[in-house]
């Protein structure tokens, strides 16, 4: 089957699942704390690793997803995984290429087109290699493939300011008058997760320049295909921890703020809060430990249809949140230490009576 996602809600029939094998230690370069504001952590370390319990509760939390949907008549498809631990150098840097988990992160498919978008961090410049042999099989099914330009990454790449406002005393500076080294200046650095899909309408947030060409790329691309409508610094990075849509008309928020981001027509849709979440719900972990999500990453849930979502055992107040609204829950384990959620964990390929529908007007 070629692939058909235009939402986030239609019945999912296929998915691909990230894959963690080779996800044991984080690259401290400069995107990548950039990227987690992490700037004053673990100074003057260029690596950090996590700990092997973790590395096996990972495991487990995404077998754990895979069975789910599976046991839901979804079909699973999985990247390659990670050979081995491979380092890698550019003209301008190098890093260690990690394995395909946050699958949402880097790619979206609007309609039956895969766009693979540019990386934000380096360690995960050569990630979609692993991904490719899907893409690929559903090339030959129909499907268009399209790639956004692959950036250089020098230092000068990134828009630092909205880091700064974050927090101004730690951000690393360099001469930013300077001649970038790669002669670009910012570049496209955007993470597909920066969207959301509402039939004819694409939600994009955008917090840098960066994101901005990004996003002004995807205006060029699809023309009068998707309107796409920018939410400018609603957040940092991903929009899923902060707005997700559940079904036409119902929109899952962080907190009543957000409404403001959103363009008109969404903010007439209902409205399902989420609850504030419990320290107590989530593991202890130690001053050593990197946690690179907030506990808001809960709200990352996945559809499987208008009435079905997945979300995290271990968030007995969500879940109650979610069923009250008329929704049915079907629980799997999450750690938060790795960067994502069940959304960021997956790719709908094939979402059954998906299409171009207008839901703004």
């Amino acid at each position: 089957m070629t692939v058909n996602s235009y939402d986030e809600w239609s019945p999912l029939r296929e998915v691909i699942v990230g894959s963690p094998i080779g996800y044991d230690s984080h690259e401290l370069d400069l995107s990548f704390r950039l990227f987690f504001k992490v700037f004053d952590e673990f100074t003057g370390m260029s690596r950090k690793l996590i700990k092997k319990q973790y590395v096996e509760e990972l495991h487990e939390d995404v077998e754990g997803l895979v069975t789910a949907l599976e046991g839901l008549s979804v079909t699973v498809h999985r990247p390659l995984t990670l050979p081995k631990r491979a380092d890698f150098r550019t003209l301008h840097w190098q890093s260690t290429s990690t394995p395909a988990l946050n699958v949402r992160d880097q790619a979206i498919i609007l309609g039956n087109e895969i766009i693979e978008t540019p990386p934000q961090v380096r360690a995960r410049y050569f990630e979609n290699d692993l991904l490719k042999p899907l893409f690929a099989q559903y090339f030959a099914h129909g499907a268009n493939w399209s790639v956004m330009p692959r950036p250089v990454m020098t230092d000068h790449s990134f828009d630092l300011s909205h880091a700064r406002a974050h927090d101004p005393e730690h951000v690393p500076g360099f001469d930013e008058l300077a001649l970038p080294a790669s002669g670009m200046g910012f570049e496209m650095l955007f993470d597909a997760a920066q969207c959301l899909r509402f039939g004819r309408d694409i939600l994009v947030n955008i917090a840098t320049d960066h994101h901005a060409l990004g996003a002004e790329w995807l205006v060029r691309h699809f023309g009068e295909r998707f309107r796409f409508h920018l939410m400018r610094r609603l957040d940092n990075n991903h929009i899923d921890t902060q707005v997700l849509p559940l079904r036409p008309g119902t929109l899952f928020l962080r907190h009543p703020g957000v409404v403001d981001w959103l363009p008109e027509p969404l903010r007439r849709w209902d409205k399902i809060y989420a609850p504030e979440p419990n320290p107590a719900d989530f593991p202890d972990y130690g001053p050593d430990d990197l946690t690179l999500t907030s506990l808001y990453i809960d709200m990352n849930v996945l559809s499987i249809d208008e009435n079905t979502v997945i979300a995290n055992s271990q968030a007995p107040q969500l879940i109650k949140t979610l069923e009250t609204h008329g929704f049915t829950v079907v629980p799997v384990r999450h750690r938060r230490l790795f960067g994502g959620g069940f959304h960021c964990f997956t790719l709908d390929a094939v979402r059954a009576d998906s299409g171009p529908e207008d839901y703004f007007s």
